[in-house]
């Protein structure tokens, strides 16, 4: 029998078996799939690391591309369910087999809704944390706080040369996330050991520029980014964009594997 208050219809357990289920069911945490990013800007510096340190914080049996780390520092300007938020994702290049793409090593944002889609079904390694972008005169600064310490400070010459959008992402294609997905069943054991890979949609750049950069990154034991050093940094890009996030595929499954 339909129970209804509070103009809320009670789930059955069908409706709690339906994908894009969440918790609390009458105020759920999590989005369903697809939910937009409007107005997005965004500030991107690359620099040169150690392909070693690549390497050790990559989950076997991916592996590193080249020698270049990124990090996104995004202001996330209105965006369906999370609202506005700020967003950090330090990333490199990888592969498993014929899928390529970049792992997310390390994130941190300052919404809680962000770091629980993120954990819950991307298996993205999301922490709490205060990333900003900021406007100083000619510079663009970007910094990633947390525990009262600015662990990434990047800074790029503001609008300098205007590019295009494929120009962004000349090291390795950022758009195609790779993520080690890790839940536990409430006994103890595992549930979900994958790795999984999503692609943005739907991208329109509305404006792209390319400047001179640095990078800055300070140790922190709970987001401890200094572990890919820099080696030389290199340019810096700030871009205005919307984008959509779809569902992704599971191109690994350590637990199937191992059977």
């Amino acid at each position: 029998m339909t129970k209804k208050r509070f103009g809320l219809i009670q789930p059955n357990e069908a409706d709690i078996c339906k994908s894009g289920f969440s918790t609390p069911w009458d105020a759920p945490m999590v989005p369903p799939f697809p939910f937009e990013f409007r107005n997005a800007e965004i500030l991107t510096i690359y620099w040169r690391t150690d392909p070693e340190a690549m390497a050790f914080l990559l989950p076997p049996p991916l592996e590193p591309v080249g020698d270049v780390a990124c990090v996104h520092i995004y202001k996330m300007n209105d965006t369906d369910w999370l609202g506005p938020y700020y967003e950090a994702n330090v990333m490199f290049g990888a592969r498993l087999g014929d899928h390529q793409g970049a792992y997310s090593s390390y994130l941190a944002l300052s919404s809680d809704v962000g770091v629980s889609h993120g954990r819950e079904v991307h298996g993205q390694p999301k922490k709490h944390g205060n990333p900003s972008i900021e406007f100083a005169g000619d510079l663009i600064v970007g910094r990633v706080e947390r525990n009262g310490i600015d662990v990434i400070t990047g800074t790029m010459a503001y609008k300098q040369e205007r590019v295009q959008a494929d120009e962004i992402s000349p090291y390795f294609d950022f758009s195609t996330n790779l993520n080690l997905k890790a839940i536990d069943h409430i006994t103890g054991e595992p549930a979900i050991r994958q790795i999984t890979s999503r692609k943005l949609t739907d991208v329109k750049v509305h404006e792209a520029w390319r400047a001179p950069a640095t990078m800055e990154l300070r140790p922190n034991a709970q987001l401890p980014v200094f572990r890919l050093p820099v080696i030389e940094p290199l340019e810096g890009y700030f871009w205005r964009a919307d984008f959509t996030l779809v569902k992704g595929e599971i191109i690994h499954d350590y637990l199937k594997e191992d059977k």
